[in-house]
């Protein structure tokens, strides 16, 4: 644990104490509870008197950025760096390299949307990428295990606000960039810019993997390049059969020709795969040797996470993208001659993906209910109305009460059913004005069979 803190409530004795100015709190409204709590240093940007060391600067969270950047890169260095970043497929993809380094006997840890992985040890994250401070304590503390490579999930936020200020990554990759996020980078241009970003922490003999299949691609160049592809990169899908719980791969990798069976399902999922597979193989593992590291590996819980109902077939899945539902649906859609889908869009975010994932929903799905997720601080209806604006079809009807949606769901599975759960995937909580309420769309499920 580093002697340096942000939040008043963790300091220990001797702890220095750093008051950062946020979106919604000021740290230095706390500077006494840290004091109280031990601190014995303050490092603030607005000058009061107290009875312990202070020392005023200009710019708190710069101090702190240089402050970690000074006394610990040498000591990152140390690992090996894998950092992920795109707007969907991050999470699937870093977990995979999570699963085929330990199957490999490797010590590796994960950091991102569903937590800090390492060995047995799982915590939960407030953030896909956490803040800079808490990065390089669990970074340091991953060394401190004897841990040899670390995965990580960059965000487009961590980016712009430079929360891996100080990292340097030996392989980087690029899935794909598609709608989200516009309510805090206002456009996609914007957007695209904070995701560039990443490249400048790549080290010099670093390497950079990119799918070549997304628009974005040509934007994202590094003198070290590999592509993945379906249509012509060094990594080249070349045949994938979709089978209703796994998929048959092939691919090719300087004119080699691989195969295997993979405990995976869609089109998006063999992206993420071979994503996976570029990364380690660039870490110097042999492909033939990740390949039998591949067999048992599957995706984490909430992506595509499936279930056998009656007859028919129950999805949790993160999707809350237009591209991501467009994705699962038509994927989905492939095995089963009706598709039902429960879907609503999160309160206090981009409100501009509403109306276009209605549209998608209602047009790609045989039938759908529209419930609420994670409404906030905003109102429901509100959400909805957005939503029901892009919508042409009339197949569809809304249940405000995500529980209830999911009741009606699953009593509408019959044989050659799948009904598809999106927006949630892995989060066990609705939140709800201020407060977040349990809530896991897996256990509603299983609740009702």
């Amino acid at each position: 644990m580093l002697n340096i803190k942000i939040d008043s409530r963790k300091v220990k004795k001797g702890d220095k104490f750093v008051a950062l100015k946020g979106e919604n709190v000021d740290g230095h409204d706390f500077i006494n509870d840290a004091i109280n709590n031990g601190a014995t240093k303050i490092v603030l940007s607005k000058d009061r008197e107290f009875k312990v060391e202070k020392i005023l600067v200009k710019d708190t969270e710069e101090y702190l950025r240089n402050y970690l950047k000074k006394h610990f890169q040498k000591e990152i260095n140390k690992i090996k760096l894998i950092g992920i970043t795109g707007t969907n497929g991050k999470t699937t993809s870093c977990y995979l390299i999570y699963q085929m380094l330990k199957n490999l006997g490797k010590k590796v840890a994960y950091i991102g949307t569903i937590g800090y992985y390492y060995e047995d040890k799982k915590i939960p994250l407030p953030n896909t990428t956490p803040n800079i401070l808490d990065l390089y304590d669990l970074i340091l503390e991953s060394i401190s295990q004897g841990c040899q490579y670390l995965v990580m999930e960059v965000s487009s936020h961590a980016l712009a606000k430079k929360r891996i200020y100080g990292l340097r990554f030996d392989v980087v990759g690029f899935t794909n960039l598609t709608e989200d996020h516009l309510d805090y980078h206002f456009n996609m241009d914007n957007y695209l810019k904070a995701k560039l970003k990443i490249i400048s922490y790549l080290k010099e003999e670093g390497m950079l993997i990119v799918n070549a299949d997304d628009v974005y691609s040509k934007y994202f160049d590094f003198k070290r390049k590999q592509t993945i592809s379906f249509n012509k990169g060094d990594y080249e899908i070349t045949k994938f059969t979709d089978k209703l719980d796994k998929t048959d791969l092939e691919f090719t990798y300087q004119q080699e020709k691989y195969q295997l069976t993979l405990q995976l399902k869609n089109k998006y999922n063999m992206f993420n795969y071979l994503m996976a597979l570029a990364c380690v193989h660039n870490l110097g593992i042999d492909i033939k040797d990740i390949l039998a590291s591949s067999l048992d590996i599957k995706a984490p819980k909430g992506r595509c996470e499936m279930i056998k109902v009656h007859s028919g077939l129950a999805v949790v899945d993160y999707a809350h993208t237009p591209d991501a539902v467009l994705n699962v649906i038509t994927s989905f859609k492939e095995n089963a001659q009706n598709i039902i889908t429960i879907i609503g869009c999160g309160g206090d975010r981009d409100s501009k993906k509403r109306p276009i994932m209605g549209d998608i929903a209602t047009k790609c799905s045989n039938y759908v209910i529209f419930t609420d997720d994670n409404p906030r601080t905003e109102d429901n209806k509100k959400i909805m109305n957005d939503i029901i604006k892009g919508v042409e079809k009339d197949n569809y009807e809304i249940i405000y009460d995500r529980k209830e949606a999911i009741k009606k769901g699953v009593s509408l599975i019959n044989k050659d059913t799948i009904l598809l759960v999106l927006g949630k995937g892995h989060e066990d909580y609705q939140i709800i004005g201020h407060e977040k309420h349990h809530f896991d769309d897996m256990e509603i499920i299983k609740s009702f069979l």
